[in-house]
């Protein structure tokens, strides 16, 4: 949107300079994209009348004039434009004139011809007008004054990037009034008398698309003028705002366009046949467009037509056939409001933009059409002459918006926006937006006008009093927030830990669902009782999984598929097991599971392949395990899972309760839930992980510790984990270090047996041992796991 500032100054005078007016609506959310003068730096340019005008006698193209500009002598000056004549009223810059370039006019010859200045064209003066000639002022112009004074170019064109919300302000109208309120003054509204008819010619109107346009206008006017010459105050007017003159009525409809925000069009009417309907275009229908390009029109399109074929796409071109030329006499004005859902994209599917679509898109005030139909007959018959007929209307009120009325609570604008603004200021800014504003006990209550679509909610007008307010009058505070410590249990550890280690060594989280094939989940756990959805997303996926083991079996294959020969996979998830005893008949718990499959390590040419096996698992549980810092109270027994190979599987135990289990999957499942190698699981209760001991904090002893080691000699299925207890037990507070390094069988061990090494190491934290206190213990301990195992020293 350009606008010049002088124009704008006629609607409310601030006093404020360009710069300080671009800074204010910038901030107030218009913002200004460049301001540029309107003419050129030049000086010395005055009104001048041609008094004579004669052919050069040396040159086919040179004019020889004589210009009155208002001295005791004319001035000779030769001239080449193809318009100079005599009476006319140009733009002289005479002999000491600075001209933009720093083009400095000094007194010459031309062919022999004295030339004491130069007549001056729009370009000259750095005015963008395209223009044959040199400039043509009216004849009214007062010789000798300042061209510059007499143009208003002492001027800025003001051009302002609007987001789409802000429709309002596509036009003086709008601008002024953000202007007005952002200075606390009142808006010079131009006034506008209604047009008495002077003839009663009518023409039908028919609404067969109340919805897409709920009100139109139209209005007869005769015997106009169309090659009257556009006012020079309106054609600059529309050039400062980037629109070229074309023709008195096509100005006038940009003008009011400008000036209201509200698109106009001018029918001849002598080309319409019969009434005007607004409807629907009939998929296929041809339209030439006042461009010449013809365009065939979609069934979603809303054009308006007569009563044999459309005569203009509602709200984005008007026709060619019906537009207005030199011969026309007779027009039908048109000012209408159309619904922004049915115009929004229109333009856009025929490779069209207009400003007429640009504003209809979105929204205009749909209480403006009288207004600005008065306004336009006005101008018409002020420039073209004319006769008026009476303001023809179809409308559907139904249809036209329903005015919003939106509630703001004082409390809540002060604490969104960070400052106590006073009541009656928040209704003095609410009332220049032309809000009508009535006060309540909790704030305000406000009904929006016509012509702010964007205002619908309570956060709205928080926005609107922000900006007029000021952004930047808003103090700069930093935010402050009251800290609270955190309850945290030193013995809880996160789960986050948990997969951190996982991560460490390898694996990877998978999430997968809840739901699994109940087949797959029925040959992995035969015993269990399956809860089956009633409507499930998919047949493979209709029953709640009793463990994540399905899950990542199911990720497992589908990996494999995908050459992934090494995998590690972890998740932390939820199991569903019917249990009268719960509530809502499910035990839900929380559990962590991973799957190990293929190479211990990546193929590497420093290390041989090998394929992780049971113990490799087994040494990743322990690792999570020694993150509880209580080791001893885990304990691991043989468990018979169908699920789990029978000579590698475990249950795992925490202070003699079942917590998880760990194993090779059963071969005899491995080909039917699709794995192409051995896999290793492992699945344990959250809760019994994210437990920890909380250590105690003990002096590292001064005095030395002592090694003892031991070889025994048990029963091959005797588990060594009984022994390792038995011997912590008897060996007391003296015994800080018990280990198993050495398992052996094989010669020298009789048939059934089997070597267990272990070390232990001795000390006090008061005083050094003797060597007689060290072989007690060490005897102690040998006959305590003599009498309990009968386990003997080996030789």
């Amino acid at each position: 949107m350009k606008f010049s500032k002088s124009w704008l100054d006629e609607w409310i005078h601030t006093g404020l300079n360009a710069e300080a007016l671009a800074e204010q609506i910038t901030m107030a959310g218009l913002e200004v994209d460049g301001i540029e003068p309107v003419a050129g730096d030049f000086s010395q340019v005055v009104v001048g009348e041609v008094v004579e005008c004669g052919q050069h006698p040396d040159a086919d193209k040179l004019r020889v004039t004589k210009i009155n500009v208002g001295g005791d002598e004319l001035l000779d000056i030769v001239c080449g434009a193809p318009n100079c004549r005599q009476g006319l009223k140009v733009a002289v810059a005479v002999v000491g004139a600075v001209l933009p370039g720093d083009f400095k006019i000094k007194k010459a010859k031309l062919r022999g011809q004295p030339s004491h200045g130069m007549l001056c064209s729009y370009s000259e003066l750095g005015i963008d007008v395209e223009s044959d000639g040199i400039i043509e002022l009216p004849a009214d112009a007062p010789v000798g004054t300042d061209v510059r004074e007499y143009l208003s170019l002492n001027d800025v064109i003001i051009e302002v990037d609007l987001t789409p919300n802000r429709a309002d302000c596509l036009s003086l109208a709008g601008l002024a009034r953000e202007v007005g309120v952002l200075n606390s003054k009142d808006v010079s509204w131009p006034e506008i008398t209604p047009v008495a008819a002077t003839i009663n010619d009518r023409f039908d109107i028919q609404l067969h698309a109340p919805d897409a346009c709920p009100r139109y206008l139209g209005r007869v006017v005769r015997n106009i003028n169309v090659k009257a010459e556009t006012p020079l105050w309106m054609q600059e007017k529309l050039r400062r705002s980037g629109i070229r003159s074309i023709d008195p009525v096509v100005d006038i409809t940009n003008f009011v366009l400008l000036e209201w925000g509200q698109p106009m069009h001018a029918f001849d009417l002598n080309t319409l046949n019969g009434g005007i309907q607004v409807r629907m275009a009939e998929q296929g229908e041809q339209l030439t467009l006042l461009d010449g390009n013809e365009v065939t029109l979609n069934a979603d399109t809303l054009v308006i037509a007569d009563s044999e074929r459309p005569v203009a796409m509602a709200g984005i071109f008007g026709g060619e056939a019906t537009g207005v030329n030199e011969e026309t006499r007779d027009v039908l004005l048109e000012c209408a409001f159309f619904s922004p859902l049915a115009i929004t994209g229109r333009a856009r599917s025929y490779g069209l933009h207009t400003d007429s679509s640009h504003r209809f898109e979105r929204g205009v005030d749909y209480q403006l059409q009288h207004k600005v139909m008065e306004r336009a007959t006005a101008l018409l018959l002020d420039i073209c002459g004319g006769d008026a007929g009476p303001v023809i209307e179809a409308v559907a009120e139904d249809k036209l918006p329903d005015a919003a009325t939106v509630v703001l609570r004082h409390d809540k604008l002060n604490r969104l926006i960070g400052v106590n603004i006073e009541a009656g200021k928040v209704t003095e800014m609410l009332s220049r937006l032309g809000l009508d504003v009535t006060s309540t006990a909790d704030g305000w209550s406000v009904v929006v006008p016509s012509y702010r679509f964007d205002i619908a909610i309570e956060e709205d007008l928080v926005e609107e009093v922000a900006r007029i307010y000021g952004y930047n009058n808003i103090p700069d505070v930093a935010p402050k927030a009251a800290l609270t410590m955190s309850s945290y249990r030193e013995a809880h550890l996160p789960p986050s830990r948990l997969k951190d280690a996982l991560v460490d060594l390898g694996y990877q989280e998978a999430i997968t669902y809840s739901f699994v094939d109940p087949t797959q989940q029925q040959l992995m756990f035969p015993d269990a009782e399956q809860m089956v959805l009633p409507n499930p997303i998919a047949a493979d996926m209709s029953a709640m999984r009793v463990s994540l083991w399905p899950g990542l079996v199911q990720a497992a294959v589908y990996n494999q598929n995908r050459q992934q020969t090494r995998l590690r996979l972890f998740e932390q998830g939820l199991t569903f097991v019917p249990d009268n005893t719960a509530e809502n008949g499910v035990r839900q718990t929380p559990v962590l599971a991973g799957l190990v499959l293929g190479p211990v390590v990546d193929e590497h040419w420093s290390m041989n392949s090998q394929n992780a096996d049971f113990f490799d698992l087994k040494g990743d549980v322990e690792a999570l395990l020694s993150l509880s810092a209580d080791e001893l109270a885990f304990s691991v027994e043989r468990a018979q899972l169908p699920v789990l190979h029978p000579g590698q599987s475990a249950r795992l135990q925490r202070n003699g309760e079942a917590v998880g289990h760990f194993g090779a999957l059963h071969p005899n499942l491995l080909k039917k839930l699709g794995l192409k190698s051995q896999a290793y699981l492992f699945e344990i209760e959250l809760s019994a992980l994210t437990e920890r001991r909380v250590p105690d904090v003990a002096g590292v002893s001064r005095f030395p510790a002592n090694r003892r080691d031991l070889a025994l000699v048990v029963d091959q299925n005797l588990a060594a984990a009984d022994i390792l207890d038995l011997v912590r037990k008897v060996g007391g507070n003296q015994l800080v270090g018990l280990n198993l390094f050495d398992v052996y069988q094989g010669q020298g061990i009789a048939d059934g047996k089997k070597s267990l090494a272990l070390s232990l190491v001795l000390q006090d934290t008061q005083r050094t041992l003797e060597e007689k206190e060290i072989a007690d213990t060490v005897a102690r301990i040998v006959t305590a796991v003599s009498d309990e195992f009968n386990a003997s020293l080996r030789d």
